[in-house]
Order: structure tokens, then C-alpha cells, then sequence
């Protein structure tokens, strides 16, 4: 016999706390904040402590704020959303890029054996636009059982063909009254010409599958933001509804034949609003187009190949983990996981083994997907899905021409965009694990076959990584002064970004004076003073003065400039631009060593 429930406490679904005494004021939470802020001299002994929510609150690239805190107060005025109502596993997509048939086949069938639900299935333009097109497919898909796996093809080269060779290779794999899988689209990207946009969506409408992708993950590539990227998703959505309308097909009927495409990032709380937001706007895009609320859409996340690193690659099981779980928190309907070692060429089966991974243990152990809406209800996240909306829904009217989004203008914007967002990774205010931070200069690469999938990507490490792949032939010298513990926090600061910008250091170790340093001073021309600000004002100076005179052609300080040393570095510092000098002196240094060689 079950228990009976109390009759005291809070009113149930209501989030009040059980007693009174439970509750916290606002005013409560922005003192500790303010402490905190105080200990870090963030905030003046004098300043109120609600300036913590100017301090604390974060600045996408669209400008939208990601408060520290979330308060009924701040979601009162937002209007009243439909929920969910039915939880269940996401579609676990595995991407097949344009191979050979065998190799496509064997990949394909690999990731369905270990637990993909969906193929994505890629074709180059040599292969799209070839004669034997159906006896490829035909190839690529032998074993697929194309009643349980959906396929989703991608052949921007020749939509119409290869739209017609799939339903080909279909028709002879199905038996009589067996549908295709659910999930299947003919891939027809929404920029084609109006022809083979209507031609295929008249195919997938007699086929009972899906026939058109408007894919966001393009503009991602090239350095959009998610409002950017979302506002191009929603104005080539409309282009898609304007031209099968036109060509007879009522936009409540173009709307089944519609998946949505955008990426997600390690950036938890952006992508989780990202896929919530997508989805409220392109309901509202058929709600004002069909005149009927509620129609439904179709979501495939992709994890982010910006944001993904060659170097120190094994990071990127966790950037991708945490992309899956946003997009699942967030709602996507399918979910592809890049392989870690994607950026490095073609993926090996360990790499798309932890790929598919990633989502049965967020799926089947974690229980991501048993919760609708797991972010609804979330203060912070329904502010944010509701404010990065309202910014995507603002630059989707200025996007949106009757011929389809006004590409100059999102030109403009993802130019902007990648400015920002290069300045930010420059001053490691967004740094990127493994590259600008923690950099490994002892790694060996993992050697892949080549791969042309990350060719176009505007990727986030990209100045970095430029400068790891041709380390300078000359190492910098470390001048520590004093002992180990004085010294340790700004030497190891100045190593690692010296690593960055693949640059190795000779360490001197523990000393007492100038003399010492020189002593394990070895000829470098670069030479990085690192130490304690008391050990600086001591005998700073006569280091810099006494490794100048043993043949030092450039003194570095780690910590504020010196009037004794040509540069500094600390933390806030523009890393590239220090990192683009110092390997400039180091290369000079080499040149005018073989110059007096020969």
C-alpha cells in the first residue's frame, strides 16, 4: 500500500522550495558573487554587488547575453511554448564521405553493424554525375536494409540523378508493400535550381520519403554564428516552400519533405538554445505559411568540424560528446558525431567506432533522451533559446529576397563574425584545449589517408596550427631566476604559449644570479625571463643586460613590460601577434647564423 502524499508543501509542479526558510533572495546570490569578485579584483571594495550580472553575463558572436544565473524574473514576459510530448532515442546518423563503392559499402555497413541507425551517404561530383550512377549506389548500399536504415543522400552535384538512381536501387531492394525506412531523404540541397528542386520533391512525395536538406552546416564551416547560421537555414527553408509551391506543392505538403541541418558545438549551453530555437522558428515559418500551428519539423545536428583540432585530436572525443548531449538536450531528431581523427583525413574504424558511441552512452546509459524537453523549464536556457530566436528571426528578415537568402549580406555577417572570433582565440579569450592551451610538442600526428572534407573549413585553431606545422629550427631559452617554487607559475605560463606557437624551450632550471643564466645560456637568440616580481626588481635587469652581452639578440618578460626586455607576455595578451615575433626573431637569427656560414 502505497504511502500518502503530504499535505504540507508547495503546490506540485510549481519549482517553490519546500519551507520558507529554503528560499534565497536574489539580492543573496549577488553578495557571494560579489565576494568572489572582490577576492579576484574583478569588483571594487565600493562597487554595488548587482554589478555582478555585468560581470558575469557572456557575449555570444550574435551579441546575445548568457546570464550567470537564471531567474523566474527574467523568463516572466516570455510567451507560453508547447512542450514535447513524446521522449524518445535520437536517429544515430553515421556520415560515409565520398570514397570508393567498396570502401563505402564496408563503412556503411561497419557503423550499422555497431549501432548506427541512419546512413548519410556522400557523393563527389565524379561519382554523382557519372553514367553508372545506379550500379554505384547500387554498390554502396549492397547489405543495407533499406527498410530499417534510412539513407540520406548528399550529391549537390546532380540532386535529380541521383534522386532518380536511389529510388532505382529502392525499388529493386524492397519487396512489395515494404515502406523505405523512416528517415530517408533523397538530399536535394535547397539551393538547387527551382527545376530539380520541384522534380525531386515530386519523387520523394510518390516514394513516401523525405526529399529536400536545407543545410546550415555549410555557412558553420565558413565561420557563421548560430544566429547567422540559423537565420540562412530559415531563409532557404522559405526559398525551398516558395518554389515547390510554384511548382504545386502546398507548403503543408513541401513541409514533409524538409529536414533541417545545423551544427553543434562543445559550447553547451549556445547549442542546446541553438536546436530549441531552430525548431520554434521554422514552426512559426509553417505556421505562417500553411495557416496551421504545430506541423512539425525534422532536425539533424551535426557535430562542428571548426571547432574540432588536428593537433591533440583525442580532445576532440569530449568537444563532440558534449555537441552530442546539447543536441540532444536540445531535441534533434537525428545526430551525427564526427569521428575524432576526421580533421586528420579519412576516419579509421576506432574513430568511428567512438563516434557512434557517443550517443548509445548518452542515449542508452545516460538516459539524455528519456526527458522531451530536458532543457524546458530551465531559466537560463529558455532566456537564451528565446533571445538568440528573436536575433536569428531579426536577420532572417533582412536575409530573406523572393530568390532566397540575400547572400551578400551573409557574406558581411560571417566576414564579422570570423574577425570577432579570431580576435577572441587570438587573446586566448576562447581558447581551444591542446592547441592554444596545453599544446603538446612532443606528439606524434595519428596518419590518415587524405581527405577532402575539412578543405573549406574555417577552422578555429586554424592561426595556431599554421605555426605548429612548421616549428621554428631554433629553440627560445627559459632564464627562470631563483628557485623552482618562484619561479614555476610564469615559467610554465611562457612555455606553454611558447608551445603554441610551436616553439620548444631550454630551460636554465633553478639559479641565484645573472651569472648562473649565462652559464646555461646555449646560443639560443631568444631568451624569456621568467620569476617572481621581487626576483624582477632584484636582479632583472642585470639578466637581461648580462644574456645581451653573452650574444642575445631579443630579452622577453613574462609578466608586465620592462623597460630592460624588447617584449612581454602575460595573460590577456594578443598571443598571435607575440607568437608571429617571436618566431620572426628566432628566423632572423637563423638566417644571419647561415649568412656568416657561408
Amino acid at each position: 500500500m502505497s504511502s500518502p502524499r503530504p499535505t504540507d508543501g508547495p503546490d506540485q509542479g510549481t519549482l517553490a522550495l519546500a519551507t520558507p526558510e529554503d528560499e534565497r533572495p536574489v539580492a543573496a546570490w549577488e553578495a557571494a558573487a560579489a565576494a568572489v569578485l572582490r577576492k579576484a579584483r574583478r569588483l571594487g571594495e565600493d562597487d554595488a554587488d548587482g554589478l555582478v550580472w555585468q560581470k558575469l553575463t557572456r557575449r555570444t558572436l550574435d551579441g546575445v547575453g548568457v546570464t550567470p544565473l537564471g531567474t523566474a524574473a527574467s523568463v516572466a514576459e516570455l510567451p507560453e511554448r508547447e512542450r514535447p510530448r513524446v521522449a524518445r532515442g535520437w536517429d544515430v546518423r553515421g556520415l560515409v564521405e565520398p570514397m570508393p563503392a567498396d570502401l563505402a559499402r564496408e563503412t556503411a555497413l561497419a557503423d550499422l553493424d555497431g549501432g548506427t541507425t541512419s546512413v548519410w551517404l556522400q557523393l563527389d561530383e565524379e561519382t554523382a554525375t557519372g553514367e553508372d550512377l545506379t550500379d554505384e549506389l547500387a554498390e554502396r548500399l549492397d547489405g543495407v536494409l533499406l527498410d530499417l536504415a534510412g539513407v540520406v543522400l548528399d550529391a549537390p552535384a546532380a540532386p535529380l540523378a541521383a534522386a532518380d538512381a536511389f529510388l532505382s536501387v529502392l525499388g529493386s531492394s524492397l519487396e512489395e508493400g515494404v515502406l523505405p525506412a523512416r528517415g530517408t531523404n533523397l538530399g536535394c540541397p535547397a539551393d538547387a535550381d527551382a527545376d530539380a528542386l520541384v522534380a525531386v520533391a515530386r519523387l520523394a512525395q510518390s516514394a513516401g520519403v523525405a526529399g529536400v536538406v536545407v543545410d546550415g552546416t555549410a555557412v558553420h564551416d565558413r565561420g557563421a554564428s548560430d544566429g547567422t547560421e540559423l537565420a540562412h537555414v530559415l531563409a532557404s527553408g522559405v526559398r525551398v516552400l516558395r518554389v515547390l509551391e510554384a511548382g504545386g506543392l502546398p507548403p503543408l505538403v513541401a513541409s514533409t519533405l524538409i529536414e533541417l541541418r545545423v551544427a553543434v558545438t562543445d559550447e553547451q549551453l549556445a547549442s542546446v538554445a541553438k536546436v530549441r530555437a531552430l525548431r520554434r522558428l521554422w514552426d512559426r515559418v509553417l505556421e505562417v505559411s500553411t495557416g496551421h500551428a504545430g506541423v512539425g519539423s525534422r532536425i539533424h545536428a551535426v557535430t562542428s568540424r571548426p571547432m574540432m583540432t588536428r593537433y591533440d585530436s583525442y580532445t576532440n572525443m569530449l568537444r563532440t560528446t558534449v555537441a552530442a548531449f546539447s543536441a540532444g538536450v536540445g531535441g534533434a531528431d537525428a545526430v551525427t558525431v564526427l569521428p575524432f581523427d576526421a580533421p586528420l583525413g579519412r576516419s579509421e574504424s576506432f574513430g568511428r567506432r567512438i563516434a557512434r558511441n557517443t550517443s548509445h552512452l548518452l542515449v542508452e546509459e545516460s538516459h539524455v533522451a528519456r526527458v522531451a524537453d530536458p532543457a524546458g523549464g530551465s531559466y537560463a536556457i529558455e532566456r537564451l533559446t528565446h533571445d538568440l530566436a528573436e536575433a536569428a528571426w531579426a536577420l532572417f528578415i533582412d536575409l530573406d529576397t523572393p530568390d532566397g537568402p540575400d547572400l551578400g549580406l551573409l557574406e558581411e555577417r560571417i566576414a564579422a563574425t570570423v574577425a570577432e572570433r579570431d580576435a577572441q582565440v587570438a587573446t586566448r579569450r576562447r581558447p581551444v584545449t591542446g592547441v592554444s592551451e596545453f599544446p603538446n610538442l612532443a606528439e606524434d600526428l595519428p596518419v590518415r589517408e587524405p581527405s577532402a572534407a575539412f578543405e573549406d573549413v574555417v577552422g578555429w585553431a586554424r592561426a595556431y596550427e599554421a605555426m605548429r606545422d612548421e616549428p621554428p629550427a631554433r629553440h627560445a631559452f627559459l632564464a627562470t631566476l631563483g628557485p623552482v617554487a618562484q619561479h614555476t607559475a610564469r615559467a610554465t605560463f611562457a612555455t606553454n604559449l611558447l608551445a603554441a606557437g610551436g616553439i620548444a624551450v631550454d630551460v636554465a632550471g633553478a639559479t641565484t644570479g645573472p651569472d648562473d643564466l649565462v652559464a646555461a645560456w646555449d646560443g639560443q637568440p631568444v631568451v624569456v625571463l621568467a620569476g617572481s616580481d621581487p626576483t624582477y626588481e632584484e636582479w632583472g635587469a642585470a639578466a637581461a643586460e648580462a644574456l645581451r652581452a653573452a650574444g642575445a639578440t631579443r630579452v622577453v618578460v613574462a609578466g608586465k613590460p620592462a623597460d630592460h626586455a624588447d617584449d612581454s607576455c602575460a595573460m590577456g595578451v594578443d598571443a598571435l601577434a607575440f607568437l608571429t615575433r617571436t618566431r620572426a626573431a628566432l628566423g632572423a637569427a637563423l638566417e644571419s647564423t647561415e649568412g656568416e656560414s657561408l
